[in-house]
Order: structure tokens, then sequence, then C-alpha cells
């Protein structure tokens, strides 16, 4: 089901500027439906951050939910190539029977989509999905994957990736929802430029412990952004990064956490909006035109 929130679209790869030197605004999809975070709360958040901003124009694709009849899946259907970019607030979980892929016609357009170009932001929990699609695992880099999927990455004091073996790092968790400083490792990338060295978050979830195919991890293709101190295993661990798949351009971030019944104050963190907005414009263009949010 499409939710139609605007009717604007550019084109895939548009970054055009009308006579008053604005930029225009560019065609954004989130796809959602299932997860087992709040996604009905937090899309309607995700949008107007991003509508909001002057930059995106957002449309809505909403999978249908578990246990329905094959038929409904078989007439869900995306359309990626409109959009300059897609966000996935999907998690179909990432183990188990009960796990929800998309069907193969979707994973094969969404694959060509970002490998010819289109961009894409993977959202909080949305790394945790798809196990087994090697593409999407490759495209992410880091996923909540046991220590037996692949290596890990934490950072030295100095801030340098440690690549730590498949099998020997932590699994995959997180502790209770606490305010924590994020450390913005690369401060020359046009997501993280003018930001503070460190800024903090608020009742946020700082996941530890994801791991990436081993090809990904140890060819250098990730680009760490910003990561974390975690007391809970006494491990920086990546926040956000960024990769180049194919000719397509995609941001991984793991805030945003937004449990069912519960308040949400990170969504209105300001350096939150920020690396949302330049991230999404960075997967759609290769540019950045938005200014650090206060």
């Amino acid at each position: 089901m499409i939710v139609r929130l605007s009717l604007s679209l550019v084109a895939l790869t548009g970054f055009a500027f009308p006579a008053d030197g604005a930029p225009t605004r560019l065609s954004v999809l989130i796809v959602d439906g299932i997860n087992n975070h709040d996604w009905p709360a937090t899309t309607p958040v995700l949008k107007r951050i991003l509508e909001q901003s002057g930059r995106f124009d957002v449309d809505v694709s909403t999978s249908p939910p578990r246990g329905a009849a094959p038929a409904e899946w078989d007439a869900w259907r995306p359309k990626f190539a409109r959009y300059a970019v897609v966000i996935s607030n999907f998690n179909g979980g990432d183990h188990g029977a009960d796990v929800i892929q998309w069907p193969s016609a979707v994973r094969a357009n969404f694959e060509a989509y970002v490998r010819h170009g289109g961009g894409f932001v993977s959202y909080h929990a949305a790394n945790n999905a798809f196990p087994g699609w090697h593409a999407y695992e490759d495209m992410v880099g880091l996923l909540w994957r046991p220590n037996s999927f692949g290596p890990g990455v934490t950072f030295d004091a100095r801030g340098k990736p440690v690549i730590i073996p498949a099998g020997t790092s932590n699994n995959p968790n997180h502790p209770r929802r606490l305010d924590f400083d994020v450390t913005v490792r690369d401060r020359t990338h046009p997501i993280t430029r003018g930001l503070p060295a460190d800024f903090t978050v608020q009742s946020e979830q700082l996941t530890y412990g994801q791991h990436g195919p081993e090809a990904v991890v140890r060819s250098g293709a990730l680009t760490y952004l910003t990561y974390a101190w975690c007391e809970a295993v006494q491990e920086r661990e990546p926040i956000d990064w960024i990769r180049r798949w194919g000719k397509g351009r995609v941001y991984v971030t793991m805030l945003g956490h937004t449990w069912r019944n519960e308040p949400s104050p990170d969504l209105a963190n300001p350096w939150f909006r920020t690396l949302l907005l330049r991230g999404t414009e960075w997967a759609a263009t290769g540019k950045v035109t938005i200014k650090v949010q206060r």
C-alpha cells in the first residue's frame, strides 16, 4: 500500500537548482509495515522532520502485516525507481521461523535500484532485518547478527577501527535506554561537518555487537562517521556509517530508538535530526546543503 504524502517527484539522480538558487525538493520513500519497534509512531515523525526541512517530499509504502495472505504480498510492489532515496523503517526479524522477508521480486527491484544509483538509508532496527539476503547484508555492512556471522568493529582511544574476528566479539545486545555521548569520528564528511566533536543523545538505545560480512568489513568499504562508548561492554561502538554500493550511496544510523508505548525524546534531538536530514540528502545526491539543526 502506498500512502501518498506528497505529489512531487524528482528523477532518481536529480539535484537541480531553480532560478532562486534553492535546491529542488528530493523524493523520499519510507518503507515500513513490520518492525519490533513502534513504526506507526516513528514513520510520521521521520516524514515530518524530512518535509519540514523544505528539502524533501515523502511517500510511504506500508507492507502487508504479519500473517497476510500471499496474494497481499504479491500485490505489494514499491516503486523504488521513482525516488531519489529509500528509507527503511522495516524489520521483519533477525532469526527463527517468524522472520519476514520481502518477496523475491521486491528484493530484486531494490537491489537493482541501489546498484544503479538509488540512495538508501537504514534507520535504526532496519539493520536487524533480512538474514540470508546477502546483497542487503553487504550494502548495510554491519548488522544485528551473531558473532558467528562475521567480524565485528570497535574503535581504539584514537578512533581507529579495530576489527574483531568472527566468533570472538560480543553478540548483539543493548542496555536499557540511557543518555550517552556520541563522538564524531569524521568531522570533514559533509554529513558531519559542523557538528561538535561530541554530542549527547537522550533516552537512546546504545547497540553493541554489530557484525558484518567478512569481505565488507575487511575491505575498508565502510566509512565510520560516529561512535559511542558503551559501558556495558567497555567498548566504543559504531553509531553512524556510510558506504557506496554499486552506483548507490548507503547511510546507516543506529539512532532513533522508538519502542511501543514509550516516549522517544531522542527523535527531537537536533543532532539526530541533523544526521537524518544530511544522511538522507547525501544518500540521494552525494552532496549536503542542509545546515546543522539547533
